[in-house]
């Protein structure tokens, strides 16, 4: 029987490229190391303070072993020194030569150590994985975070019927401070859930994260739609049970930008998008107005006193009477700070423990790196969310050609650099662990990688994603 074909004989259909097994296991790895940054508490919950720390020098030693024999295969094209983070890289310098002045310098070379060791995985990873691959990694960490918390919670609310603490750990007859629990069997009575982060606010960020993942991959018509819908869905469960006001606020900083971006990007003159930015800037500031004058009965609506849960009466007050002591240079570099060392131990107490940081990335800064800190981490910022918002918004071009669509992927960069600066309003995390590592990440791929579907791996993608119909 004969058999019909459009192609001709000269060029017969040929499969789509496949990834190499090296390949594959580099993402595994970059997979696993976004686990370990992202869930960082689970692993401290899980093999204490000595095997947290065996884990981070691990993985840090393992990056530098498989980073450094690619960079010597393939320099000095491969790997664009003048395109580093340069600022992010002086305020690692500068926390580092803080030892000199601070007054705590165990916990500065301590926590220096953490921040060099964020660094250069989030260096690694933006070096050696495409915008897609970092976008398909950052969903897979996300999916297994989630889902080993639900796992987690049933677990405690089914089998054990009652909270757990850290390591297994058996709780005393006479009780414990709920804050020192790792997960508070509240899956089925309607408390706060923790998962396996043990941080109602942190699994509300992560599961913002999670959203917004999972919402650019299902744009961008990626494979297994239906499976990234019921992720989101238990994303939008987690963030709802967390009942964290900063993460509400975050989704809601995040759901205008966005709105604003996609309007950017059907502007067709530069008058347009003058129009669109005066029309944004302006009804973002009268919101924003709105909001600080109802400020009390809001954060009442919400359950929050209005100096947000003794941060401004309690902590900011005490941070910014230590920062005004060595305001040019600071006190010394710490993040976290360490509860156990004498200069912190005590110092603010909150629910009868320690706190470990200022619940503000700008004062914490300001107390450890002075007015210079400020700055530099100022201008890092600043030049994240720049670049990200134009790789938002301005259509991919790198030729004659000014018709190409529009990727959902480079949207992501903006949201994210959107959620850490109001997330750092009421927290310190965007200025250490997984936050800095998304600053060192994002900052480093878009200076090299400004347009996607630019470079040989980028464009080697792209031709594959279109036969598979994946991004």
């Amino acid at each position: 029987m004969a058999q019909y074909t459009q192609h001709p004989v000269s060029a017969p259909p040929t499969a789509p490229e496949r990834e190499s097994t090296g390949h594959l296991l580099l993402r595994g790895y970059v997979i696993l190391t976004l686990f370990v940054t992202f869930a960082h508490t689970a692993v401290y919950n899980l093999l204490g303070m000595l095997g947290a720390a065996v884990v981070l020098v691990v993985f840090t030693l393992a990056t530098v072993a498989i980073g450094v024999p690619m960079l010597a295969r393939n320099r000095p094209q491969a790997f664009r020194w003048r395109r580093l983070p340069w600022t992010a890289l002086a305020y690692t310098t500068l926390a580092l030569v803080s030892v000199a002045w601070s007054q705590w310098r165990g916990p500065t070379l301590l926590t220096w150590l953490l921040l060099a060791a964020v660094t250069v995985n989030g260096l690694f990873v933006a070096h050696v994985l495409t915008w897609h691959e970092i976008v398909r990694a950052l969903s897979s960490t996300f999916k297994w975070i989630l889902g080993l918390s639900i796992a987690l919670e049933l677990w405690v609310s089914l089998v054990i019927h009652g909270p757990l603490l850290p390591n297994f750990a058996v709780i005393p007859e006479d009780g414990i401070d709920p804050q020192l629990y790792w997960v508070r069997d509240n899956l089925f009575d309607g408390g706060r859930l923790q998962g396996i982060v043990a941080n109602a606010n942190i699994l509300a960020i992560i599961s913002l994260f999670a959203i917004l993942t999972f919402g650019v991959l299902f744009a961008a018509r990626a494979r297994w739609r239906t499976t990234l819908a019921l992720w989101m869905l238990l994303a939008a469960f987690f963030l709802v049970r967390t009942a964290s006001t900063t993460a509400l606020i975050c989704a809601a900083a995040v759901g205008v930008a966005l709105a604003v971006a996609l309007v950017m990007r059907r502007a067709r003159t530069p008058g347009d998008r003058t129009r669109i930015y005066v029309i944004a800037i302006g009804g973002s500031a009268v919101l924003a107005a709105a909001v600080w004058l109802l400020r009390e009965p809001l954060l009442d609506l919400v359950g929050r006193s209005a100096d947000l849960t003794g941060r401004s009466d309690k902590i900011w007050t005490a941070v910014l009477e230590r920062a005004a002591q060595h305001p040019l240079f600071g006190n010394g570099f710490s993040s976290p700070w360490i509860p156990d060392d004498p200069a912190f131990d005590g110092w603010i107490v909150d629910h009868g423990l320690t706190v470990f940081h200022a619940h503000n990335m700008w004062l914490d800064v300001l107390m450890q790196l002075g007015i210079l800190g400020v700055i530099l981490m100022g201008i890092s910022y600043l030049s994240l969310l720049w670049r990200s918002w134009f790789f938002a918004v301005d259509r991919p071009r790198w030729d004659l050609n000014s018709s190409r669509n529009f990727s959902p992927i480079t949207l992501l960069p903006s949201m994210f650099t959107i959620v850490l600066l109001v997330q750092g309003l009421s927290e310190s995390t965007p200025i250490m662990l997984w936050g800095w590592m998304l600053l060192v990440m994002f900052t480093f791929k878009l200076k090299s990688v400004p347009l996607i579907g630019v470079g040989e791996r980028e464009q080697l993608f792209d031709r594959g994603a279109r036969a598979r119909r994946i991004p």
